[in-house]
This record gives C-alpha cells, structure tokens and sequence, in this order.
C-alpha cells in the first residue's frame, strides 16, 4: 500500500501569503461605491475594516508577509496533514491518485482560522474593541470567537436563521469562545427589522446576515466588521493551504492534474487552488484544472450571471464584479449553510469568467452520497460545505475509472462535520430534499442589479 500521510514540520509553515492578483492577467474589475456606484477608494473602507486589511486587499505585491505573532498561532495546529486516499481509490475502483489537504485539525475544526487570526492581529494592533460578523453553518462565526478570545477582543455574530436552528452546536461552541450569538434577520438592525417587516418567517441568508454585521460595526464605537470569505485579503490568507499543499505534494512525488474546492464565497478552495494555479497562470502548467464546486440552492457561478452587484441585502457592502444570483436572492435551506451566498470572490469570477478555472453544482443527496462513502473508506465525516467537493472528487474519480486515466486529484477537505450529523441522519432517513432552482426568484433578483456607469 502506497503512504498515507504526509507531514511537515513546525519550520514548514509559511511565512508568506501568496497574492494571486499578482499574477492575473485581467484583474477584477475595481469595487463600486454601494451609495453612489463610483470607484471605491481605500477610504471608503476604512469606517469598515482594519486599514492594514484594506491595504492588503488593494495590495498588488506576489509575496506578503505573515507578521510572526500570527505565525505562532497557527502553529498551534499548522502544518495540517496532506492524505492519500488509498483505501477510498480501492473502494472506488480508480486508477486515479486522491489526495486531500485536511483542515479540520484546527480548534474550531475547519480552514477558517487561518484568516480570523490574521484579521484578529490586525484589529488589536489597531486598538479595536470588538469584532462583527456573520455566519452561515457556523465554521467562520466559530473561528472568529476562537480567535478574537486568542487577542482579547469581543465578538458579535449574527448567525443566518435556519443555521441557527439546524446547527446548535455550533452555537454553543461560540458562545463557549466568548461570542454573542443572534439568529439574523434580528430586531438588533435596522437591516433585520426591515427584512422582518417583509417575511416574518424567513430562514434568512448570508446576504442579510453581512448586512446585519456591517450595520452593527458601523454604528458601535471601536468595532469593525469581519467576514471569512469573498475578499482579497480573505482569500489571501487562506493561501497558507495550499502553499504547505505544494511542499507535501513534492513528498508523494505527484503533481496534480486536477484541484477541487467547494465555494459558497471562495475561501478554503481558493486557499488550496490558488498557489498551484499560479503555475498555470505563469505557463508552467498550462493543463491544470481548478473546480470550484457550489451548491445548487444557491448556483451563482453556474446559473447566476457575472455582474456588479452588492455584497450584502442591504446594499451596504461594496459592489463587486462577481458571479451572482442577486442580492435579494433567498437560498433554500440547504444543510450547506456555507454555500449560501449569493455572490462569489470576485477574483475567482474573473478567473472563471476568463476560462482559467471552472465551476461545477450539486444537489444535497448527491453530496451526502460521496460523503458517505469517503467516511466509510477514510474514516473522516466531512462537513455538508465540503461534502460537495468530496462529490466532484467522486465523479472525476469515476471518469477515470471510465476512462482508464491515471490522473493525479486534490481536494480541500476543508472541516468536520460532528456537528452536521442530523443532516447525514435526514439524508439516511431518505428525508433530505433536493431542492428545485428557482429560476423565477433568481431573474427576480437580477432584475435589482445596480446600474454601473462604464
């Protein structure tokens, strides 16, 4: 048998994040002003985020450097463990190599640590008092409570509705780390008690969750706002995955051929993708693939259309040039609580709307079929986000198989899923439903895409 596990040393994690922006071609397109839709200068982030955060999403340098405070907490579980799947190739029936990155190590069990440290550092060397966020399944509201306790700062969460109730463990364990925890739409905004006006009963959405985050940073002395997606600086510090990825792959002697991340707004998939894509960017590997893989509840790069449109339900957040279903758009309640985001990174749409990388959606039993088999070949139960990549590793794996090809394939395992358990009892009960795109509600919400001047 072929070896399991490969492991670095302390000395191995990174001490740069790399900046894909460096090598792209075609840049996003710069942000817009979410009031007036002109260009959206560093100012104009600063009542919002800390301004070393905003210095790195502008920032268009390859190489930045991770400040050594925040080297020595991640090093409280990094280097994570690079895996072969042997025994899921056997049980599969493939020619083909499987390879995943494993991030569930981390304290709150998931790939979002590595930016709220960093984000963390960056707040209390700017003297803040508190941290606002969203979340959607819990794993970025959960990494944010962790981190803001590791710097001695507050945290508020407003946790999307339907999470909030499918997923209370993960409630708890933030609130375990010190966050106050509120189901979003809240009466605590005047973003949420709009939205409550509207639909009394609404399962709520990452859309209106940041709006909810943003207002509450916004308008509370000594706080900013913190998000575990979608921007630059995000996806930055995510980079430290893939850029170990790339060391532990040397180790098996393999180089991959094709690179899988689910995507809800782009974190953990760019975080693994991006330091390999570097080489097919600089023409070193020109037939590498990259999948970005969503949920088809919330499709934005395989139904949505590439536009500029609010980050959040409020239209207070920057407007972005990104793959997207509308603003307003309300997901179903999908167990994938992470993948409910209307939008994308923007630098990934470019990426994709470019034809350098590609996307890919699934239904939730579909998913959870994958999961279930990978759990019962490699023994991890995966979070529902990560399920979804598991699918497109299943899939690839079986065309291989088809096929005859050898093809090498790596994926983010991006999270555990001990806390998603009822949602793997509802799928072996048969009661998990798939649900149908509602194309009349997304044409809805594109029809209330802002009008950008040229």
């Amino acid at each position: 048998m072929p070896q399991y596990k490969y492991v670095l040393e302390e000395k191995d994690v990174p001490t740069q994040w790399y900046n894909v922006l460096a090598d792209m071609k075609t840049p996003p397109p710069p942000y817009r002003h979410p009031a007036t839709l002109e260009l959206l200068g560093p100012d104009d982030l600063a009542p919002v985020f800390p301004m070393a955060l905003i210095e790195q999403e502008v920032s268009q340098e390859r190489w930045i450097d991770i400040p050594d405070e925040v080297q020595d907490v991640l090093k409280m579980w990094r280097p994570t463990p690079l895996y072969r799947a042997a025994r899921w190739e056997k049980a599969l029936d493939t020619p083909a190599k499987i390879y995943y990155k494993w991030e569930g190590v981390s304290p709150p069990g998931s790939h979002k640590p590595n930016t709220a440290v960093a984000q963390c550092y960056y707040a209390k060397e700017e003297g803040l008092e508190g941290f606002a966020t969203e979340t959607g399944a819990g794993q970025w509201g959960s990494a944010l409570c962790f981190a803001t306790q590791l710097f001695g700062l507050k945290c508020k969460v407003f946790m999307v509705t339907i999470s909030y109730h499918q997923k209370p463990y993960r409630r708890i364990a933030m609130e375990t780390w010190g966050g106050n925890v509120v189901p979003s739409p809240s009466s605590e905004t005047k973003a949420g008690r709009d939205i409550l006006e509207k639909d009394p009963e609404t399962t709520g959405s990452l859309g209106i969750a940041i709006s909810e985050a943003i207002e509450y940073a916004v308008t509370h002395d000594g706080w900013k706002y913190s998000l575990g997606s979608v921007v630059n600086f995000v996806l930055l510090h995510q980079t430290v995955e893939g850029l170990e990825a790339r060391k532990q792959m040397e180790m098996a002697g393999d180089y991959p051929d094709i690179i899988i991340g689910c995507a809800g707004g782009g974190s953990n998939a760019a975080g693994l993708i991006y330091p390999f894509l570097k080489d097919k960017l600089d023409g070193t590997k020109p037939d590498l693939r990259a999948i970005f893989v969503e949920s088809t509840a919330c499709p934005s790069m395989t139904k949505g259309i590439y536009a500029y449109d609010w980050g959040d339900t409020a239209k207070t957040g920057p407007v972005c040039m990104m793959h997207t279903v509308g603003h307003s758009f309300i997901p179903a309640p999908v167990h994938a609580g992470g993948l409910r985001y209307h939008g994308m990174a923007p630098s990934i749409c470019a990426l994709l709307d470019q034809g350098i990388v590609e996307a890919r959606a699934y239904h939730q039993n579909a998913v959870f079929e994958a999961a279930e088999s990978f759990a019962r070949a490699e023994g991890f139960i995966v979070a529902p986000e990560t399920a979804h990549a598991v699918r497109a590793v299943y899939d690839e794996a079986l065309a291989c198989k088809e096929s005859g090809e050898p093809k090498v394939i790596l994926f983010n395992n991006s999270g555990h899923g001990h806390f998603d358990l009822a949602a793997y009892d509802a799928y072996h009960r048969k009661e998990l439903p798939d649900y149908e795109l509602d194309q009349v509600a997304i044409d809805r919400a594109l029809a209330e895409l802002p009008k950008v001047p040229a």
